[in-house]
C-alpha cells in the first residue's frame, strides 16, 4: 500500500507540473470547445513550418505565446512529405513532429489542418504532381483512386502523431484536426459526387480516432460530427449548421498574399482588432489568425502561379520573424482584453440591444453576477458618445470597447496604445575582394546555359505537349524546339513582309529565341497567367533553328477542377506576314523537346562543377547565364536579405539551397496605393495597398541558419539577363521604436482578482517600450513629449503644450534597459496644460 502511495504521489507532481502530461478530453457544445468539462475562449494563429526554418521555430512561438496566442494552428503538406509515391520526407523543415513538440513545450495547444489539400498559395494546392498520373483519378471528388491516396496520407499523419502521443487524448497539444478544405466553394462543380465525398471524407476522418473534434472550414452543409467553420476578414455573423456546434474563425485574414506584377496588399490593424473584436462580441469563442507568421516560399513552393517568394502577409510576426509593430502589440493588447472576460463568456449566452443607428451594446452576465460588455459602433463615419449602464461612453466609427466588467473599458479597437517601431534594410554591396575584405567575394565566374536542346534524353513528337503533364512539374522549364526551312512562296524572303512568329501558350512565361538569339519574350500575371505573342523575326534563307523556353512560375492551387489547368505552349505557333496574309502553322510540326535546363542536371545550384570559368569578362544583360560568388555572412545577428537590383528573373541558391524565384523587374502598376488607408468600413484585397510603380519584390529572405560565418556560395540562373555585380545583402535594423499612449481614465486596480502582472497592466494606461532583439537596450531617446504631441513613430513632433519633466523621466526609466514601462499621468509628468487629455509620446533607438 505505501509502493501504491508513493506512485499515486509522484503521478500527481508530475500531473501538477507538466503540460500535456496526461490525456485531456475535448469536445464541444454550442458555445465552445470544451477541454476537460471547461468552456475555453481561445485565440489562435497560423504558422506554416516550411515557410521558416527549425531554427526560427522556437522564437517564432514564443513570440506567439508572448502575443496572447493559446493555440498554433498549420497545414500539412502532402507534397512535401512525399515527393515520390511512397517515399516520405520528414526531415528539417519538414519535421512536422519537431514542430508540433515545440508547441507544446511552449505550453500552447496545436490545431493540425491535415487536408490533405490544403490551398495555401502553395504549389499545386499542396498535392503531390504524381496524384495527377494515376490512372482514372479525379481529385476531391467521390472518385475511388483519389479517396484512397487521401485517406491513405491522413491516416499516415494521423498514425505518425499518435505514435508520439501528440493528441490532446494521449497527452498532447493537438486539440484540432481539419479535414478537407474551403470545399463548400467547389461542392456545386462536382454535382451530387461532391455531397457524397464530403459525407465520406467526413467518416473517413473520425473513424481514424484521434479522439479530438474535426472541422471541416467554409462548409456549412459540413455532417455531423464536423465541426463548420468560417474564413474571412469578417465571421461575426456566421451562424454554425448546428445548434449543437459552437462558432469557430479558422481563417481570420490579417492582410493578402502577393503576386508578382501586383502591389502588395496590407490590412490596417485597427479593421482586425474591430473584425476580432465583434467575433467574440457577438458568440464567438474561437480564432485563428491567418496568417500570424507567414514567412517565406523557399524554392519552388508558391502555387498561385506568380505568387511571390515572400509570405509576408502583412502578420503580426513578419516574414523575417520579427514582430510587426503596431500590429502585434495592438493585438496582444486586444487579447487582454478579451481573455478578462472569459469566464463570462463561456457561461451563458450573449445579448444584445441597439444603442442607436449601428450601435449596440452585448452583454455576458451570469446568475452569480459577472459580467462583460461590448459595446460596438460599425458605422464608417461618425464617431458617437453612447449611453450604457447609466454612464457616457465614446466610440470612435467602426470600433469596438471592451468592459470586462461592464463598467470600465479595458481596451478601444480604434486606440492603439501599444509599442510601433520604424525598420529598414541596411544594404551592403557585394565588392571585390581586391576592394573590400567584409564582405569579401572571390569574384563572379559563370557558365552559359545552351539555348535549346542539349540533353541526350530529349524526344521527338508531333505537335505541341501540354507542359505539366511534360515535366511533371520536375524543372519550371520545358524547351520546344523546331527546325523550319525558309522557301518557296512562303518564305516570307522575298516579298518585304515584316515575318512575326505568333504563338500561343497557357503560360506562365515564354522566351523566343530564333537561330540562337533571343527575339522576344512574354509573361501572364496572376489574374491572367496565359501569354499570347507575335514576336518579328528574322529568317534567313534554308534551315531556321526555332527554340521556345515556357516556364512555369508555380502551379494553379485553388478552383474546382484546378488540377486540370494547363501550362506550356498549346498553340496554335504560326509565321505569319505582314502584307500578304501568309500563315504558316507550325503546330503539328515534329517539335524536339527537353525537360529543364542543362545546368539542372549537372547540379549548377550547388556551385560545385569543373565548368565555371571567370575569363575573358563577365557577360552582363544576356539571357540564361548561370552566376556564382561567394561571400561572407554579415556580422551580428540582424535578420538578412538579397537585394536583387540590377538582376532580371530566376532563381537563386545560397549552400545549394534555394532562396526562391526572383523578378524583380516585374513592376506593379502605379495607382491605386493609399498609406495610410482609411480602416473604417469593410476590408477587402485591394483597398489598402503598397508598392505601386515599384518591383513586387526586391529582397529576398536568407536565413541565418543557411549561412556560415564565410565562404558562403551564391548561385543565380538569370533568364532575361542582368548585372550581378549590382547585388547587394542587406540586414533588417530597426531605426526607432515608438509608442504613443494617452492619459485617459485608468480602471481601479482592486477590481480586478488576477495577480499577473501583465493581465493587471491593462488596468491603467501605461506605455512600454521594448527593444526587438534580447541583446540589445535603449540606448538614446530621440523625441519625447508629454502633452499633445503629434505625428507618428519616426515623425513625431511637440504640440501646444508638453511638460519639461518628461525626457528626464523617460531617460532615467528606460536608458540602458531592453524594455521599460512608464505610467501615462500627471502625476507622473506634472500637468502642463490643464483641462484637456494629455499623451505621453516616445521615440526611441536600441544597440547592443
Amino acid at each position: 500500500m505505501r509502493v501504491m502511495a508513493v506512485g499515486f504521489g509522484l503521478f500527481l507532481l508530475l500531473a501538477l507540473t507538466t503540460p500535456f502530461c496526461f490525456g485531456a478530453n475535448v469536445t464541444y457544445d454550442h458555445r465552445a470547445l470544451v477541454i476537460d468539462g471547461k468552456r475555453r475562449v481561445l485565440v489562435s494563429g497560423s504558422i506554416h513550418y516550411p515557410r521558416s526554418t527549425p531554427q526560427m521555430w522556437p522564437d517564432l512561438i514564443q513570440k506567439s505565446k508572448d502575443g496572447g496566442l493559446e493555440v498554433i494552428e498549420t497545414y500539412v503538406f502532402w507534397n512535401l512529405h512525399e515527393p515520390v509515391q511512397g517515399q516520405y520526407d520528414f526531415e528539417g523543415a519538414k519535421d512536422l513532429v519537431k514542430f508540433v513538440k515545440l508547441v507544446k513545450d511552449a505550453g500552447l495547444f496545436v490545431h493540425l489542418r491535415i487536408g490533405p489539400y490544403v490551398c495555401a498559395e502553395w504549389n499545386y494546392g499542396g498535392f503531390p504532381l504524381w496524384l495527377h498520373f494515376i490512372p482514372g483519378i479525379v481529385f476531391r471528388t467521390d472518385n475511388e483512386p483519389f479517396k484512397a491516396e487521401m485517406k491513405r496520407f491522413t491516416a499516415k499523419i494521423v498514425d505518425m502523431m499518435k505514435q508520439e502521443s501528440l493528441y490532446a487524448s494521449q497527452g498532447g497539444p493537438i486539440i484540432l484536426s481539419q479535414i478537407e478544405n474551403e470545399y463548400g466553394n467547389m461542392e456545386k462543380s462536382y454535382g451530387n459526387s461532391g455531397r457524397t465525398y464530403i459525407n465520406w471524407a467526413a467518416k473517413m476522418a473520425t473513424s481514424l480516432g484521434t479522439g479530438v473534434p474535426w472541422v471541416m472550414c467554409k462548409q456549412q452543409d459540413a455532417p455531423d460530427p464536423i465541426i463548420d467553420t468560417c474564413n474571412g476578414f469578417y465571421c461575426d455573423q456566421y451562424v454554425p449548421n448546428s445548434n449543437n456546434k459552437p462558432k469557430m474563425w479558422t481563417e481570420n485574414w490579417t492582410g493578402w498574399f502577393a503576386s508578382f506584377g501586383g502591389a502588395v496588399p496590407f490590412r490596417p490593424v485597427e479593421d482586425i482588432a474591430f473584425a476580432v473584436a465583434r467575433f467574440y462580441q457577438l458568440g464567438g469563442t474561437f480564432q485563428n489568425y491567418y496568417m500570424y507568421h507567414g514567412g517565406t516560399n523557399f524554392g519552388r513552393t508558391t502555387g498561385g502561379p506568380f505568387i511571390l517568394t515572400s509570405y509576408d502577409y502583412d502578420a503580426p510576426i513578419d516574414e523575417y520573424g520579427l514582430v510587426n509593430q503596431p500590429k502585434w502589440g495592438h493585438l496582444k493588447d486586444l487579447h487582454k482584453a478579451i481573455k478578462l472576460c472569459e469566464e463570462a463568456m463561456v457561461a451563458t449566452d450573449p445579448k444584445t440591444t441597439s444603442l442607436g443607428s449601428k450601435l449596440e451594446a452585448t452583454v455576458y452576465k451570469t446568475e452569480s453576477g459577472q459580467c462583460a460588455a461590448f459595446l460596438a459602433n460599425y458605422g464608417t463615419q461618425s464617431d458617437a458618445t453612447v449611453q450604457f449602464n447609466g454612464k457616457s461612453y465614446s466610440l470612435p466609427a467602426w470600433s469596438v470597447s471592451i468592459l470586462p466588467d461592464c463598467k470600465n473599458v479595458a481596451l478601444n479597437t480604434a486606440k492603439i496604445n501599444s509599442v510601433s517601431a520604424t525598420a529598414n534594410f541596411v544594404r551592403q554591396p557585394l565588392k571585390d575582394e581586391t576592394t573590400a575584405t567584409e564582405m569579401s567575394l572571390s569574384g563572379w565566374s559563370w557558365v552559359n546555359e545552351p539555348v535549346g536542346i542539349s540533353s541526350d534524353i530529349a524526344f521527338t513528337k508531333p505537335g505541341l505537349l501540354e507542359q505539366i503533364n511534360t515535366t511533371a512539374d520536375q524543372s519550371d522549364y520545358l524547351w520546344y524546339s523546331l527546325s523550319y526551312e525558309a522557301k518557296g512562296v512562303n518564305s516570307f524572303l522575298t516579298d518585304g513582309s515584316q515575318t512575326f512568329l505568333h504563338i500561343d501558350s497557357l503560360g506562365h512565361a515564354l522566351y523566343v529565341f530564333i537561330n540562337g538569339h533571343l527575339a522576344g519574350s512574354g509573361n501572364g500575371r496572376y489574374e491572367k497567367p496565359k501569354v499570347s505573342m507575335d514576336v518579328p523575326v528574322t529568317l534567313r534563307p534554308g534551315k531556321n533553328k526555332i527554340d521556345l523556353l515556357s516556364l512555369t512560375v508555380g502551379l494553379q492551387n485553388y478552383g474546382a477542377f484546378f488540377d486540370k489547368v494547363g501550362a506550356g505552349v498549346t498553340g496554335p505557333v504560326q509565321l505569319k506576314g505582314s502584307q500578304n496574309g501568309s500563315v504558316v502553322d507550325l503546330s503539328s510540326q515534329q517539335w524536339t523537346y527537353q525537360v529543364g535546363l542543362k545546368g539542372e542536371d549537372l547540379g549548377l545550384y550547388t556551385g560545385s562543377s569543373s565548368l565555371w570559368v571567370s575569363q575573358p569578362t563577365l557577360p552582363n544583360n544576356q539571357p540564361l547565364v548561370w552566376y556564382k560568388t561567394t561571400f561572407d555572412a554579415p556580422s551580428g545577428n540582424s535578420p538578412v536579405a538579397l537585394d536583387f537590383t540590377g538582376m532580371g528573373k530566376g532563381e537563386a541558391w545560397i549552400n545549394g539551397q534555394s532562396i526562391g524565384r526572383y523578378w524583380p523587374t516585374f513592376i506593379a502598376p502605379s495607382g491605386g496605393c493609399a498609406n495610410p488607408c482609411d480602416y473604417r468600413g469593410p476590408f477587402n484585397s485591394n483597398k489598402c495597398l503598397k508598392n505601386c510603380g515599384k518591383p513586387s519584390q526586391q529582397l529576398y529572405h536568407v536565413p541565418r541558419s543557411w549561412l556560415k560565418p564565410s565562404g558562403n556560395i551564391l548561385v543565380l540562373f538569370e533568364e532575361i539577363g542582368g548585372n550581378p555585380t549590382k547585388l547587394s545583402l542587406a540586414t533588417r535594423e530597426t531605426e526607432s521604436i515608438c509608442s504613443l499612449v494617452s492619459d485617459t481614465h485608468p480602471l481601479p486596480v482592486d477590481m480586478w482578482t488576477s495577480s499577473d502582472e501583465e493581465t493587471r497592466k491593462i488596468a491603467g494606461p501605461t506605455l512600454s517600450l521594448g527593444c526587438p532583439s534580447a541583446d540589445q537596450v535603449i540606448s538614446k531617446i530621440k523625441f519625447v513629449s508629454f502633452g499633445t504631441p503629434r505625428g507618428t513613430c519616426g515623425s513625431f513632433s511637440h504640440g501646444q503644450c508638453s511638460s519639461k519633466m518628461a525626457r528626464s523621466i523617460v531617460e532615467q526609466a528606460c536608458i540602458g534597459s531592453r524594455s521599460c514601462k512608464i505610467g501615462v499621468s500627471v502625476n507622473t509628468f506634472g500637468d502642463p496644460c490643464a483641462g484637456i487629455v494629455k499623451s505621453l509620446a516616445v521615440e526611441a533607438s536600441c544597440s547592443l
